[in-house]
């Protein structure tokens, strides 16, 4: 790699195998949460995403040129947090909320790797793939955002904390 452009390429490349690894992550997601609401945002997002390659394959087309073959480390790596979760055997309310936290850590990858893809493409005067990608990072911005409200309201059935707090105030009692 050797210039900006080169570089962008490279960037680009690398969302572009996201984008497609996240719509395998969100189908299976789709498949399994139990919040009926969760779901279809989900199936939003699905929606949302296969636009988001779309735009760009259209960078691409601005550029002239065609992806690079690239495997996104960042998205892989949330992948395999799930796979490894989803050993645990989680019960329903966690898997939900699993699922809620899983997705705001993408939209955060994927927030900043577009903010920064968008700072390359104007350094280099692409106004077409600036708009695309701001496109992009807008939708990944209102996703993040339904996932926060999401994650305030769900809550775990067994907090795990009852035990302790039946213990408690034995243990707050002084001796006589």
């Amino acid at each position: 790699m050797e210039n900006a452009r080169e570089f962008l390429i490279h960037g680009l490349s690398d969302m572009l195998d996201a984008e497609r690894k996240i719509l395998g992550i969100l189908e299976e997601s789709q498949e399994e949460v139990n919040n009926d609401q969760l779901r279809k945002a989900l199936e939003l997002h699905h929606k949302q995403t296969e636009h988001q390659i779309d735009r760009l394959e259209k960078c691409f087309d601005e550029l002239d040129e065609e992806p690079l073959q690239a495997d996104c480390k960042g998205i892989e790596g949330l992948k395999q947090e799930k796979e490894e979760f989803m050993k645990e055997d989680p019960t329903d309310d966690l898997l939900d909320i699993f699922t809620v936290g899983a997705a705001a850590k993408v939209e955060h990858y994927e927030i900043a790797s577009y903010t920064f893809l968008i700072d390359h493409a104007e350094q280099l005067g692409l106004k077409k793939a600036v708009r695309l990608l701001q496109q992009n990072l807008h939708e990944e911005e209102q996703t993040l955002k339904k996932m926060e409200n999401f994650s305030s309201r769900l809550k775990p059935e067994n907090t795990g904390m009852e035990e302790e707090e039946q213990e408690m105030p034995r243990r707050g009692r002084k001796a006589a």
